[in-house]
């Protein structure tokens, strides 16, 4: 089985763009789906696996009828789920979605989470003793680390077995930060952000703040471009992805810089330019504070 597997398929209802990775038992995969209607569609598949489920963009509602229950997303979420089979019906509710997902084997999985963290561990007991299962009843939000470790797998420039090894890497980085992320979603309390609407408006805060990294609005045109007042438009974008707005803005300039710098030949004035800093010399002193090295050591180190 090849380690990479780029698909696209036309159908009635639109189009899907997809990429596969297999390696180590192991399946990972990114799709882009665009659709000319709202409607419902089944999936399904027989395999014992775990899988790891990232909703990257677009709204949908599934029911799930292994564990008998129905979510209604929104772009920005993850959780972790095991049954023995896989019957769903999706509806999507925009008419593109971006997802990403892995599927563990089951006998991989619980060797490497049966002695993990406490949640981890019910829940490879639950999956051991073969019920059905989600790691939270509350799906994470995706932050920027996770962000950046997703981006990293789908631009990822490796070839051979060094890209075996990178994808395999980013596999279990992935459902680590994705366990954590889920823990402390069940561990908060005194939610403010609980309405659907509310919570569609913080994910269109993201987004807003993704397309303007070089440019980014203030808090004042932020909340008046979503309709929250600042002090909800704060709490609730810090309760949902675990970042103030200012640090996740931070997070993404400098994460799309170290990818530019990767997969690019522009210099690090040219990127400090693009992304908004004021100066080189400051952009320089904010990537070493977050990576720990300069980006002259990445473009000299790859």
């Amino acid at each position: 089985m090849e380690l990479e597997e780029k698909q696209q398929l036309t159908f009635p209802n639109g189009t899907r763009e997809s990429t596969l990775w297999n390696f180590e038992g192991i399946k990972m995969g990114h799709a882009v789906s665009k659709f000319n209607e709202f409607f419902s569609f089944p999936a399904s598949n027989t395999l014992d696996v775990v899988r790891l489920h990232f909703g990257m963009k677009g709204d949908y509602r599934f029911s799930y009828k292994q564990v008998g229950k129905s979510f209604d997303l929104i772009g920005g979420h993850h959780n972790m789920m095991y049954s023995q089979g896989f019957d769903i019906v999706i509806e999507n509710k925009t008419f593109e979605l971006e997802t990403f997902g892995i599927q563990f084997p089951k006998e991989l999985f619980i060797k490497y989470t049966e002695n993990a963290s406490d949640t981890l561990k019910r829940f490879a007991e639950a999956i051991i003793m073969g019920k059905s299962v989600l790691l939270s009843d509350q799906w994470g939000g995706i932050d920027s680390n996770l962000q950046q470790v997703l981006q990293q797998v789908i631009h990822c420039k490796y070839s051979g077995d060094l890209k075996r090894l990178f994808l395999f890497s980013k596999s279990i980085e992935l459902l680590v930060l994705s366990a954590d992320a889920c823990q402390s979603a069940d561990e908060k309390k005194d939610i403010l952000i609980k309405s659907k609407t509310d919570k569609e408006k913080i994910i269109a805060v993201r987004d807003l703040i993704n397309e303007r990294v070089s440019s980014p609005p203030n808090l004042t045109e932020i909340a008046k471009t979503v309709g929250l007042n600042e002090y909800k438009l704060k709490r609730g974008f810090k309760e949902t992805f675990n970042h103030t707005i200012f640090g996740y803005l931070t997070d993404q300039r400098l994460n799309l810089a170290h990818q530019y710098l990767r997969d690019s030949e522009k210099t690090a004035a040219e990127i400090s330019l693009e992304l908004g800093y004021s100066t080189p010399q400051h952009f320089n002193n904010a990537f070493k504070k977050k990576f720990g090295f300069t980006p002259f050591s990445v473009r000299n180190n790859p």
